[in-house]
């Protein structure tokens, strides 16, 4: 028998097919009182017949096995089970033939058969058993059209519903199943998105404040074992601001691990006060790999245009993280002697340039995976990725030969220019989001 239609197998993505627990208890109590039912006939009608020990018999067994007839699990129907419901209906057979009452039984055993057989063969034996249960009826009550007619409009009845119900069920098993392995998949891409961005979000720290840090370190000590013997005050200053850098690159690895503010912005000094902090850094650090190479010094300067107003953390910290990473650039690969960071508000944003004179490049070829700098490329992306979370921009006009010049720009919020602080603190305007 072709077991690849046989009753749809349970699993813990969705409702089980029909059959379930209640059902089949309901299925075994309405046999076993049909049965019952049949045999008090049979006595009644035909007290000391000598077929009584053979029906009260065959109706005892029919009913037990039926009560304790083989479950519907996971796995296909097995050969026994199938030999079990054969030997099963033959003796039910047997009592029909003897007495046609117990031909009332039959839905039951059509229920069974849907249960264990495939729909084909299941369809083939509940004809046959509506054929015998007509001819039941007919020895019974004689040729009534409602007899003949009943027992097949019955069985085609309960055939379709169950049909019905148990390929409602497939559906919307696989659609319940479908809907988890969609929500597992959801879940997956989630952790994945969530374990990218932070691998981004440690990249850009990393580059715009360890690596810068580092380098500068490098050049300092770099620039005291030049002068160590010749000039051991200028040496020993350097390796005190090297000490300097490094203890700063501390406090921002320590507070970047734990997704929290630059140190630079902790002090409490704001955006502008941080951008002086940089480029005095930056400059003792150009002085230093003047010394220590032939480039000559580089200066840092910073200014500020325009009335300030309150910014959101998250947007100073990103134009800080956009300053540092734009003067490693310069550091690393213009050769310039001069850079100036501007923080200029404007009416409906605020915007950093970071010029320097140093040699340029083509804007173009650090959109390269591999750019000709050999590491502009991921600076300005990590710098772009930046911006573009808070809906800004970064421009880059440069050339070779005729420095560059970076500006990033970041809408404001719906915030008021700074109170004089003679107007009273209630004055102070609170940031909100941007609508």
């Amino acid at each position: 028998m072709d077991v690849k239609h046989q009753r749809p197998r349970r699993d813990d993505t969705g409702p089980a097919a029909p059959g379930p627990g209640w059902m089949d208890a309901a299925m075994s109590v309405s046999f076993v009182v049909l049965l019952v039912g049949a045999m008090a006939r049979f006595l009644i009608r035909h007290p000391g017949a000598s077929d009584t020990p053979v029906v009260v018999t065959l109706t005892a067994l029919v009913a037990l096995a039926y009560v304790v007839r083989p479950g519907v699990g996971d796995a296909p129907v097995s050969h026994w089970t199938r030999l079990w419901l054969a030997g099963f209906t033959c003796a039910w057979i047997v009592l029909v033939g003897i007495a046609p009452s117990f031909a009332w039984s039959a839905v039951p055993i059509v229920y069974t058969a849907l249960q264990l057989l495939s729909e084909r063969a299941a369809l083939v034996l509940i004809a046959l058993l509506t054929v015998l249960v007509v001819v039941a009826q007919v020895r019974i009550s004689g040729t009534d059209p409602l007899l003949i007619l009943g027992p097949p409009a019955v069985a085609g009845l309960a055939s379709a519903v169950f049909l019905h119900m148990r390929r409602q069920s497939e559906r919307q098993r696989t659609l319940i199943g479908d809907l988890i392995r969609t929500r597992a998949g959801l879940a997956a891409s989630e952790r994945r998105a969530g374990t990218l961005a932070e691998r981004e979000r440690l990249s850009m720290e990393i580059h715009d404040t360890l690596a810068q840090g580092l380098s500068s370190q490098r050049m300092l000590l770099q620039a005291a074992d030049r002068v160590w013997a010749a000039d051991p005050a200028a040496a020993h200053r350097h390796v005190e601001t090297a000490s300097a850098i490094a203890e700063r690159n501390l406090a921002e690895a320590r507070r970047f691990v734990h997704d929290l503010a630059p140190a630079d912005l902790a002090d409490g000094g704001g955006l502008e006060a941080a951008l002086h902090a940089l480029a005095e850094r930056e400059s003792a650090a150009g002085e230093a790999a003047g010394t220590a190479s032939d480039r000559g010094a580089l200066r840092v300067r910073c200014t500020a245009d325009g009335r300030p107003v309150v910014l959101p953390a998250i947007v100073e910290a990103a134009l800080l993280r956009v300053a540092q990473g734009a003067v490693a650039n310069i550091r690393e690969h213009a050769h310039a002697t001069d850079a100036t960071l501007s923080l200029s508000y404007l009416d409906d944003q605020v915007v950093l340039d970071v010029a320097d004179n140093g040699r340029g490049f083509v804007p173009e070829a650090a959109r390269r995976p591999e750019s000709a700098d050999g590491g502009r490329g991921h600076g300005l992306s990590a710098m772009r990725a930046r911006l573009r979370q808070l809906g800004g921009t970064l421009t880059i006009e440069s050339s070779p030969g005729d420095g560059t010049v970076v500006s990033a720009s970041v809408p404001l919020p719906d915030s008021r220019p700074e109170p004089d602080p003679a107007s009273g603190p209630d004055s102070r305007p609170v940031p909100g989001p941007k609508e």
